[in-house]
């Protein structure tokens, strides 16, 4: 027998949704002023458009016809699709579907300014990829990375040092571009391209995850809103992107071999999230995924095989001549010395919380207060993210840029937006959102 719902209840529930935007947008508005009156009195925070680190500009560029088709598609046929169309097919639309809203973006700024210079500038990693050969090829640079992470303004003995981006980043991050450069992808537009389709995919991730521990309805749900995500304005092109992309599928591969009991697809998985501790320090935290996995399965033993994968690639770089902790010691040393320095945690502590709602969208801020009628699974997941999020926030480490470093939380917070009633509605504010940020603002990265 169906369940009537009262037209009462669900009034309340939606202006309990808007409630919930309408404190967050007072938040971003507080973020801003503050923010400004922060750079007004001269405090270098070194954001141009606080909370966000961006540039007042309004502009169109060649992407914004395709993002306007792409979120007007997703929209009005995207939550039909997601619960019609076979469990094969829809994935493959949904990956095509967030590529192609991701690079539209992306190419709001135009090819060169959107795509090519964002991963080509002095402070990233393709700036550094020649001084590998100069070091004698990758062996060698592995060996000397943590010798050339101080910049000279806190070890003056230095003689070079390696750019904001790669010594700010453990090796592996580092010589995944460089690996994309041996292979012919080392241009700014390629490896751009790379980036945005591995970041894209944690849209088929996250609802591989959410199938395996029995919730296809909900990842059918999820998806539309995965697609139109606005956090897709970073994800092109920043490495975040791919960090995002890489973390979920280590998830998506832990709750497979967990569900399967397969202990080969665990080890895959292992290897994968092992690499992800070496694509950035701060993703340590999205440990709490994968044991949001593992609490919601129960399934213990397939720890075993996992945590082989994590040490073998753990083991891998400590034999290559990286250690995790030296390189994380060096950066809480350049960190203390960077823009960090007068960045204050009074303000960042609640500001980059701000600045992460444009990454998550109205939808996905009204969808947290719905977080508890999840299923376990879900709740669990969405929780680890959360957790992730607040965890990172309070260390101190992550003041300001947000919107992009945590990305690879964000994209799983997003599962709560299956429990929003009127998917069309919020679907519209999460585009209109991302649209407006792209043509008003100029992101950095």
């Amino acid at each position: 027998m169906t369940e009537l719902r009262d037209p009462r209840d669900e009034r309340r529930g939606v202006r309990a949704d808007l409630s919930v935007v309408a404190v967050v947008v007072a938040l971003v508005a507080a973020a801003v002023v503050v923010g400004r009156s922060l750079l007004a009195d001269g405090v270098e925070i070194f954001l141009g458009w606080p909370p966000l680190l961006a540039e007042w500009l309004p502009h169109v560029g060649p992407g914004t016809p395709a993002a306007i088709l792409v979120a007007g598609a997703t929209v009005v046929w995207g939550p039909g699709l997601a619960a019609r169309l076979p469990w094969a097919p829809l994935l493959w639309t949904a990956w095509a579907a967030a590529s192609a809203w991701t690079v539209s973006l992306a190419l709001v700024d135009g090819w060169q300014r959107g795509v090519v210079e964002r991963l080509t500038s002095g402070e990233e990693y393709l700036a550094d990829v020649p001084r590998v050969a100069e070091l004698g090829g990758i062996g060698p640079m592995l060996r000397v990375f943590s010798d050339h992470i101080l910049t000279t303004a806190v070890d003056p003995t230095q003689t070079w040092f390696w750019t904001t981006h790669v010594g700010g980043h453990p090796a592996g991050a580092f010589l995944l571009f460089t690996v994309l450069d041996r292979i012919g992808l080392g241009s700014g537009g390629a490896a751009g391209v790379v980036v945005m389709l591995v970041g894209s995919s944690a849209v088929v991730a996250v609802a591989v995850t959410l199938r395996e521990l029995g919730h296809e309805d909900l990842a059918r749900r999820v998806l539309p809103f995965s697609v139109v995500f606005p956090g897709a304005v970073w994800v092109g092109v920043s490495a975040d992107g791919l960090f995002a992309g890489w973390l979920a599928w280590g998830v998506a591969l832990l709750a497979v071999a967990a569900v399967r009991r397969n202990a080969f697809v665990a080890v895959g998985s292992g290897l994968l999230l092992g690499y992800t501790l070496y694509l950035s320090y701060g993703l340590v935290l999205g440990g709490l995924l994968p044991l949001a996995v593992l609490v919601a399965t129960r399934r213990w033993r397939i720890l075993i095989p996992t945590v082989v994968g994590v040490l073998v690639v753990v083991g891998a770089f400590a034999a290559a001549g990286f250690w995790w902790f030296d390189g994380f010691a060096d950066l809480r040393v350049i960190y203390a010395a960077s823009a960090a320095a007068t960045r204050p945690y009074s303000y960042f502590v609640w500001a980059d919380l701000a600045a992460l709602a444009f990454a998550s969208g109205p939808a996905g801020v009204a969808a947290l207060r719905r977080t508890p009628t999840l299923p376990r699974a879900a709740l669990l997941l969405v929780g680890a993210a959360v957790a992730a999020i607040l965890l990172a926030d309070l260390s101190g480490m992550s003041k300001a840029e947000v919107e992009r470093i945590w990305l690879p939380f964000a994209v799983w917070a997003t599962v709560a937006c299956g429990a929003l009633p009127h998917p069309r509605r919020w679907l519209v504010a999460q585009a209109v959102l991302a649209l407006a940020v792209n043509h008003l603002l100029l992101t950095v990265w």
